[in-house]
């Protein structure tokens, strides 16, 4: 009896409430899916039909034939392939430095890296925006990429920082008697240690830079036109392409989805090992 009491309050208290979350979280990933494969007729129904009457693909063949969304896609390839080339790049000597090094004020660097993120990004758009026109990078790979790092440089500093604390020093003094040098050590020695943070990283910068939207917006145009922007076209004044705008989004989850699947075991190492502090 007080087995199945016992499974009947784990059940209430943390099973259903888990499958309530999950549904909510996933319903309209399931809508956008059932929308984008419904014949055109079906979305103009009343009231609304949830099924399709059968299954078509037209609104991806006419997405990829007729629109440029594949070649958007792959611009936003580039965009966070080359924000998470640069925002490793950039962090992983600064969280060393952070975590190695004692200089007057670290620690308010630090926090500091944190209070960013506490801003709204439309705060800074307007003059990054003008930065950017005066360098001549508007529309431009680079652009975007420094763009889409503004916001997940200085989180990944702080996510790296516990990762490269975990790390006992005695490490780096050993490879330093070996006759390392510095970047000798954190390549060959600390690097490799630090390979699930190094991933939790680069897939939070991707997933970031893939996502963004304002930045993209503001500091593109027709030569250099992310996914999220292009997405933004179906939308127009007086009508909505429902069909090609729920293709679009299932395209634009899937590499984020493909991605996630593949390191899945990795990036949770990578969470769980930066929680715990040497």
């Amino acid at each position: 009896m007080s087995l199945r009491r016992s499974a009947l309050r784990s059940a209430v208290q943390v099973e259903i409430p888990v499958l309530l979350i999950l549904v909510f979280a996933l319903a309209p990933f399931a809508w956008m899916l059932l929308t984008s494969v419904k014949p055109t007729a079906d979305l103009s129904l009343f009231p609304v039909r949830y099924m399709p009457s059968r299954i078509t693909f037209e609104h991806y063949q006419l997405l990829i034939e007729r629109t440029s969304f594949s070649i958007n896609l792959l611009n936003s390839l580039v965009i966070a392939c080359g924000a998470v080339l640069l925002g490793l790049a950039t962090s992983v000597p600064a969280a060393y430095a952070f975590s190695r090094f004692r200089f007057p004020g670290r620690r308010q660097i630090l926090t500091s890296f944190l209070v960013i993120n506490m801003f709204p990004i439309v705060l800074l758009i307007i003059p990054l925006f003008v930065l950017m026109r005066k360098l001549g990078l508007i529309d431009t790979f680079l652009g975007v990429i420094i763009g889409h790092s503004t916001f997940s440089i200085p989180f990944s500093i702080w996510m790296l920082v516990s990762y490269f604390n975990a790390i006992p020093r005695e490490l780096d003094e050993a490879a330093t008697i070996d006759g390392a040098s510095r970047l000798q050590t954190i390549r060959l020695v600390i690097i490799p240690l630090i390979m699930p943070g190094l991933v939790t990283t680069a897939i939070y910068v991707f997933i970031t830079s893939w996502n963004e939207y304002l930045f993209a917006m503001m500091l593109s145009g027709q030569t250099v036109r992310p996914v999220t922007v292009a997405l933004q076209l179906f939308i127009g004044e007086f009508t909505v392409q429902w069909g090609l705008l729920t293709a679009g989004g299932a395209l634009i989850a899937l590499p984020v989805s493909i991605l996630f699947l593949l390191v899945q075991r990795r990036l949770v190492a990578g969470l769980t090992a930066g929680a715990v502090k040497a």
